[in-house]
């Protein structure tokens, strides 16, 4: 699992950044400016967190974002989803996962129908309802269907 500091979006830029990766392997790291972050990752990374550079990103593997949700290492979530569907797959946020509400700061749509929304967490869950404060027309002719139907 690569974790990286942020600084360009384009691969040439990603071959410069330095790249953090989360392994139990002894192997060498053979991608340019990649440091192996080996034993407890969360520790690695929290202490990565403290340290001034760019904003850390994460890329690559479902267990490490599971060890970063359980030690409340993530700040934000950007989240690209797809329009299509492949069949099941592993989940984004697993068991281990803490009940909490996020904000949507951004969101925009590709050409070709993908989502990519950012999220900022926000605390506690507030219950509440989805419902708008004043009925649509449409909904008002709908209830008062169901009432004359059943």
């Amino acid at each position: 699992m690569a974790l990286r500091r942020e600084r360009r979006s384009n691969r040439q830029g990603l071959q410069r950044v330095t790249k953090y990766v989360a392994t139990t392997s002894t192997e060498p790291l053979t991608w340019a400016n990649s440091v192996a972050l080996c034993g407890d990752a969360a520790a690695e990374i929290a202490r990565l967190k403290q340290q001034d550079g760019p904003v850390l990103l994460t890329q690559g593997s479902s267990g490490l974002l599971q060890t970063l949700l359980a030690h409340d290492l993530i700040d934000e979530f950007r989240l690209l989803t797809f329009p299509l569907v492949l069949g099941p797959g592993k989940r984004l946020f697993g068991q281990g996962a803490k009940p909490e509400a996020l904000k949507l700061t951004a969101n925009t749509i590709s050409t070709t129908g993908v989502i990519m929304s950012v999220y900022e967490r926000a605390g506690a869950i507030k219950t509440g309802t989805f419902e708008l404060a004043q009925p649509s027309e449409a909904e008002i002719e709908r209830r008062e269907r169901m009432k004359r139907e059943g």
